[in-house]
């Protein structure tokens, strides 16, 4: 499962939740934390009064179910949590809000909005490198409502789901517009585009300190086996039951750090196939352990139970990469002569916004003449391109074909290199631009290369690039002017 996390720093060790405990015992000065109203306000946490279904009264937490994992979860968290870089603990935090002016707390919020909207569908390593260019290149929500959607994009290449990123500039661009704040509560964070419940009670708990559960996959994890719930995680009603369940038992004093232990909990020992049940803090109330020491057939890993995926849908596209010489241009006397067309998609639908290469798409596996002449329509429609009137065909290669994998969709591209000789300069092409359905532009191979482009985009041009420096003749003259040049000769 996918985890979302956010968190501790690398200053000091945060103070155990036991230490203080007997720090508080030992003292009356005022230093310490007066542990007899902790224990009173983590035992008797106020809940809203509502009629419960039986279902939801038997799957509850009890006060000293919630106050054993408070206690547990938030001791092993202090001595155990990634060093990440955007965390920070609370007892740091408190400290830094007492000193640090508005802008920093701001600024901190800023930073988890950024790391949790990044670590959704992607690994905590990947994102890691990520997270420090991006908060250099745009260390404040002022810095990166500035930013175009461009620039948004190319800092984001890699990281897949682009439509986080094109939501966070916008929740970005909002929140400067109406006064450059950013709310301190969920249900005010949940009206930015882009942030549902679980980024509102992250950035929220973590950075404000509100007392708000989070529920992401490692969450579901661990309270199904907290509780042994069998029941399908996937479904409205289950989602309703474990955002409760994770409200009964977030810590009123430190929310932020335990929902980062909990989320933490999940990704390091709780896992989905081989969770360490010796090691972990919450084992004594597990009850899904529990039932695995009494039945042998029942296993920890049994909860939650699997949900089958929904089937792929497979999709096919024919991949053209148009590299455009101008008049009497020779590429490799010239390299940086030659341009690429790169188009861009659609503003909503999948990759929204992002260049591509043109692209045809196919209604199933075709034969290489059904998917030439595919591309030569869209050339004529788009770009005024007629192979056969308005320029001459250097080469043209079947470069070869991956499968690129969606969340649901499995897409294979079949990718050809066109080179094309204008009759004209290339300039002249992109004066001649007429199509508003269709963005496109022409950019030379450095360009390209420092584009932000998407994963599948780029495979494309290092399969055309290696395809080149084995394939492609010396020099992008017509076949018919070669020869004629030889016969001078």
């Amino acid at each position: 499962m996918t985890t979302f996390l956010c968190s501790p720093s690398s200053s000091p060790p945060l103070v155990s939740y036991t230490n203080m405990m007997s720090d508080k015992k030992k003292n009356n000065n005022g230093n310490g934390i007066d542990i007899g109203v902790s224990k009173r306000k983590r035992m008797s946490q106020p809940r809203a009064e509502e009629v419960r279904d039986i279902e939801d009264s038997f799957s509850s937490f009890t006060k000293e179910e919630a106050f054993k994992l408070r206690v547990g979860l938030l001791n092993w968290y202090d001595h155990h949590h990634r060093e990440l870089p955007w965390r920070k603990t609370f007892k740091q935090q408190h400290t830094l809000q007492q000193e640090e002016e508005e802008e920093e707390v701001q600024k901190r919020a800023y930073g988890v909005w950024v790391s949790e909207v990044m670590l959704q569908q992607t690994q905590v390593q990947t994102v890691i490198p990520y997270y420090n260019r991006w908060m250099l290149k745009w260390p404040t929500i002022h810095h990166l409502s500035l930013a175009s959607l461009e620039e948004v994009n190319e800092m984001w290449a890699g990281l897949g789901y682009y439509r986080r990123a094109r939501f966070l500039l916008e929740g970005a661009k909002q929140v400067v517009a109406e006064g450059g704040k950013i709310p301190k509560m969920a249900s005010m964070l949940r009206k930015i585009p882009g942030i549902g419940d679980y980024t509102a009670g992250a950035i929220a708990s973590i950075a404000f300190n509100e007392v708000v559960p989070v529920v992401d996959g490692n969450v579901v994890r661990v309270i199904a086996r907290l509780k042994a719930l069998s029941t399908n995680p996937k479904k409205s009603v289950t989602v309703k039951r474990f955002w409760k369940l994770a409200a009964e038992v977030v810590d009123p004093i430190r929310p932020g750090d335990f929902n980062q232990a909990l989320m933490e909990l999940g990704a390091t020992l709780c896992t989905p196939l081989n969770p360490s049940c010796s090691s972990c803090p919450s084992s004594e109330i597990c009850q899904a352990l529990s039932i695995s020491k009494r039945d042998s057939s029942v296993a920890v890993t049994d909860y939650p139970i699997k949900v089958v995926k929904a089937k792929q849908r497979c999709d096919f596209s024919a991949v053209c990469v148009v590299e455009l010489l101008g008049f009497d241009t020779m590429l490799d006397e010239n390299p940086s002569a030659s341009k690429f067309i790169l188009v861009k998609r659609p503003d909503e639908g999948l990759l929204a916004g992002l260049w591509e290469f043109p692209s045809v798409p196919l209604d199933g596996e075709t034969v290489k003449s059904a998917r030439r002449e595919a591309v030569n329509q869209f050339l004529i429609k788009v770009f005024k391109i007629d192979t056969k009137k308005t320029c001459n065909i250097v080469s043209r290669e079947d470069v070869g074909e991956f499968v690129h994998i969606f969340t649901h969709i499995r897409l294979k591209l079949y990718v050809e290199l066109l080179v094309l000789q204008l009759k004209g300069r290339v300039d002249d092409l992109l004066k001649g631009q007429r199509n508003e359905t269709t963005i496109w532009k022409c950019v030379d191979s450095d360009s390209l290369s420092s584009m932000g482009l998407t994963s599948s985009v780029r495979k494309v041009y290092s399969m055309v690039q290696k395809f080149k420096q084995k394939s492609v003749p010396s020099k992008h003259v017509p076949a018919k002017k070669r020869n004629r040049t030889s016969k001078r000769n």
